[in-house]
């Protein structure tokens, strides 16, 4: 017996679920039947008990059998029960099935019952002589006669398990096959997935192919468990035969990720024997053993899939009170990661704890029926109960918040230290590396859902460390998980807010192979980016654009920039009476409520759709940005009077004066719950409800009045125009479903900057030190002029002058250094009657040595003029 199982059966041994029961002894040779280290040592009586149906006692169950050892005339082996307990016997070979079963009906085991074997049911008349089990068998303890759909499997399983306790119990004569006992599980593996292969059309057809397919697969992997396969490898594996690197070997089999070893069909399903393994191999060999972690972490991520579990698993109870001990395990690697002076967690222990806490929260949520999180007073009663899995899971949540709390604090000390010695905080790379914390803070968020002072503790933690938590979410790679920071929004800085939904937006792809290609001519430009974007499919979309105008050879990210403020300036031209500008703020537009004069209009709210959320995607600001009551709807907020000030503030004013009014001047006005419009060119009256025409509106309610007529001219009377906006805008996110979530993390400011830009004068000074020079120096004379006949310029000239130069017009929010590199200024053998060029993709301005300021003015006048900034840019 090795080290390991002795100090299992020493465990096993405080017990409570398997009490000792004195039996008489039996009238032959004598008969025992134990499950732990409390087994009769007397020969003159004998004692029964039984496990709580866990790996764990069942290797206690053999550590114990095997240190008393049995005489030549004794046999040992193990009854699993009908109540999953398995029970370590020993019995005389002269004793007949109808004996032992006698013997377990005394200790209570029940009446009519039958023994199984490898499928088969043994005759009580038959000696366990006659039977010649192999050492350490495992028979199955049945009420009624059993039969099974599986045979072949039940004997590969009890091959396994004979051969396996064949070379622990006895390395000098070894069967040939403990050679392959890897080779004889993937066997047992792949009969499991041919299995499933060999479904009748009829069996599919009633059941539905995948679940008939992870039946079988399960069937067969519970007969691997009830023959004893399971406990025979790993009582091999844990003895000191040479032969123990095999049963690591078969072990394994079930960690494999190869599809090839081990399919998908039969992956999904392979919970219960992970679990197994787990119990056996933690009691027995410690929780730091290379293996046991292997299957831990194999057993959390087939969990985490969600996978159809048999009936000892599928009652969330009882599946949360087998998960809880190895979950806790993880959380407290990751909290001891956390602990450490760097606060480094390994990807691999990272990805361990979240499968794990994933499974726990989606078992409990559904123990509590999705009814929201439990009052504290209710679960804080289970802590009489210290035992019960309500009270632990809350225990252990707490302490990991806690944890939390002191590493917030820890980088909010680091954060301003590092702010007061060098004026900037740590590199962006230093915080993506700590993003484990905000993994572990959104497991937090999902446990909240469950534990209601959990939320309450959680919130109060990120509003005492907002900087810290700025920091990693600024910093954070994209992880969509992180959406549910949405909701504490008001704790975000706009960079932050920006980069939760850049996460929503699709990368795109560097590969050109995978982009949209489109080629325009500038003189049909809108309609030919019409069919390019309207008709393209979104997937083809979200991975990136690739564009060229026709018979010019700039391509590249400058032209796409131009392209995207190009086809925005003529998309959002009232000409195209598609939108409406807001009358104080010509930038902002809302939508056009008379657009059915163009029968193609709402495919062109698709198209618009699309353009915005490419814009935002490719990171243009376009000059271009939403009125507040399109914004609110795409949020999916309503829209209140205060909202309608800017897109139409000759309606908000009668309006507000219509509130101030007494009861006599309201009824002078005559109103009806009605409004006037106009369609096509003729005139109509809508009814703002049933019957509308027929209302009069009073002072009792004026303020429906104004909430239905608001509700009316914003959203009902172009319900189909922001229907097909929407739609256009979704296709481009990475999931659309999630379209009212990227609205709602931002603010209307947030968007305006991200779309329109910084529309402010351009900062001269910041523009030179964004400005590096080749060819030229800082302070030559060529570049004081050129500075000089910048600064004399108009803002709009300035913008043009930037347009020309880096397909840029409106700059970002935080100015040049938003920027993706700095601008140069290159200087040419031009003679100086050369107009300037530019490499748009490059941030290059081409300056030929212009001698005097006239002469540079003259040249840079040019190159500003709208038509010509719009298209002189190279490649």
């Amino acid at each position: 017996m090795s080290a390991a199982l002795a100090c299992l059966r020493r465990t096993s041994k405080r017990r409570r679920d398997a009490p000792d029961h004195a039996l008489p002894p039996s009238s032959k040779q004598p008969l025992m039947a134990h499950a732990g280290a409390d087994a009769a040592e007397s020969s003159s009586s004998a004692s029964a008990s039984a496990s709580g149906g866990d790996g764990a006692s069942a290797a206690a169950a053999a550590a114990s059998a095997s240190s008393a050892p049995a005489s030549p005339r004794e046999v040992h082996f193990f009854v699993r029960a009908t109540d999953s307990r398995t029970i370590a016997m020993h019995a005389g070979r002269d004793d007949t099935v109808g004996a032992v079963l006698d013997h377990l009906g005394a200790c209570g085991y029940g009446r009519d019952l039958r023994l199984v074997y490898a499928g088969r049911q043994l005759a009580p008349e038959v000696t366990l002589a006659e039977l010649r089990l192999p050492p350490d068998s495992t028979l199955h303890l049945s009420a009624r006669l059993r039969s099974t759909q599986h045979p072949h499997a039940w004997q590969l399983a009890s091959h396994i398990a004979s051969t396996a306790a064949a070379a622990e119990s006895d390395p000098s004569r070894i069967p040939a096959a403990a050679f392959a006992l890897d080779e004889l599980v993937k066997e047992f593996i792949l009969r499991a997935h041919r299995a499933n292969l060999g479904l009748s059309r009829h069996d599919r057809a009633s059941t539905g192919e995948d679940r008939a397919a992870a039946d079988h697969a399960a069937e067969y992997l519970d007969i691997f468990l009830q023959a004893g396969a399971a406990l025979a490898l790993v009582r091999l594996y844990l003895s000191k035969s040479p032969f123990r690197s095999y049963a690591e070997s078969a072990i394994k089999c079930f960690i494999a990720t190869d599809p090839s070893s081990l399919p998908m069909d039969v992956l999904v399903v392979t919970a219960p024997v992970l679990l197994e393994f787990c119990r056996l191999l933690s009691l027995a060999a410690g929780k730091k053993e290379l293996l046991y972690r292997s299957c831990r972490r194999t057993l959390a991520s087939v969990l985490s899939t969600r996978p159809r579990l048999p009936p000892s698993m599928n009652s969330p109870t009882r599946l949360i009170e087998q998960v809880l001990p190895f979950a806790r395990e993880t959380v407290d690697v990751v909290l001891d990661g956390l602990a450490s002076m760097p606060m480094l967690i390994s990807p691999s222990d990272l990805d361990e704890f979240s499968n794990f806490l994933k499974v726990m929260c989606q078992q409990a949520r559904h123990w509590i029926s999705g009814e929201g999180p439990m009052p504290s007073n209710l679960y804080s009663r289970e802590s009489e109960h210290g035992d019960t899995w309500i009270w632990r899971f809350h225990n252990m949540s707490m302490d990991m918040l806690k944890r939390l709390d002191e590493c917030l604090k820890t980088l909010e000390m680091d954060l301003s230290l590092s702010s007061e010695s060098t004026g900037v905080m740590d590199s962006q790379t230093t915080w993506a590396a700590r993003s484990h914390i905000l993994v572990m803070l959104t497991e937090l968020d999902f446990i909240s859902a469950i534990y209601e002072d959990v939320g309450h503790n959680l919130q109060l933690v990120l509003l005492a460390h907002r900087a810290p938590l700025n920091a990693l979410v600024r910093c954070s790679k994209r992880n969509e998980r992180l959406h549910w920071l949405v909701k504490h929004k008001n704790l975000l800085c706009f960079e932050a807010r920006r980069n939760l939904v850049f996460m929503m937006l699709p990368e795109g792809k560097d590969d050109f192979g995978e982009l949209h290609e489109m080629l325009i001519d500038r003189s049909h430009l809108l309609d030919e980016s019409f069919n390019y974007i309207a008709q393209a499919k979104q997937t083809e979309l979200r991975g990136g654009l690739f564009m060229e105008f026709k018979n010019e050879e700039a391509t590249g990210p400058g032209v796409l920039r131009e392209w995207f403020c190009l086809v925005c300036q003529a998309l959002f031209s009232p000409k195209q009476v598609l939108f409406s500008p807001c009358p104080e703020d010509k930038r902002r537009f809302y939508l056009n409520e008379t657009s059915a004069v163009d029968p193609l209009h709402l495919k062109y709210f698709t198209f618009a759709g699309r353009i915005i959320g490419l814009a935002l995607m490719h990171k243009v600001q376009v000059g271009v940005v939403l009125d507040r009551t399109l914004f609110l709807h795409l949020a999916g907020r309503s829209i209140t009077l205060e909202d309608i000030s800017v897109a139409d503030p000759v309606k908000y004013a009668s309006c507000k004066k219509i509130l101030e009014m007494d009861a006599a001047e309201i009824d002078s006005l005559y109103l009806t719950f009605s409004r006037g419009a106009h369609e096509l060119g003729t005139e109509k009256v809508i009814d703002l409800c049933p019957g509308g025409q027929n209302i009069s509106v009073n002072i009792r309610n004026r303020e429906h009045y104004i909430d239905l007529l608001i509700k009316n001219i914003f959203v009902d009377s172009i319900s189909s125009q922001l229907t097909h906006f929407m739609e256009g805008f979704a296709d481009i996110l990475v999931n659309p479903k999630r379209r009212e979530e990227f609205f709602e993390c931002l603010d209307l400011e947030d968007l305006d900057r991200l779309l329109g830009g910084n529309n402010n004068a351009i900062n001269l000074q910041d523009w030179k030190s964004h400005t590096q020079y080749n060819g030229y120096k800082e302070k030559d004379r060529h570049i004081t002029l050129f500075w000089k006949a910048v600064e004399r310029m108009s803002i709009e000239r300035q913008r043009q002058l930037l347009f020309f130069w880096t397909s840029v017009k409106y700059l970002p929010s935080d100015g040049f250094c938003g920027l993706s590199s700095k601008l140069y200024i290159y200087k040419t053998s031009d003679s100086p009657d050369r107009l300037p060029s530019s490499q748009t993709c490059f941030y290059r301005l081409c300056l030929p040595p212009y001698t005097s300021l006239k002469m540079m003015e003259n040249q840079l006048q040019k190159i500003t003029q709208e038509h010509v900034s719009c298209s002189f840019g190279t490649w």
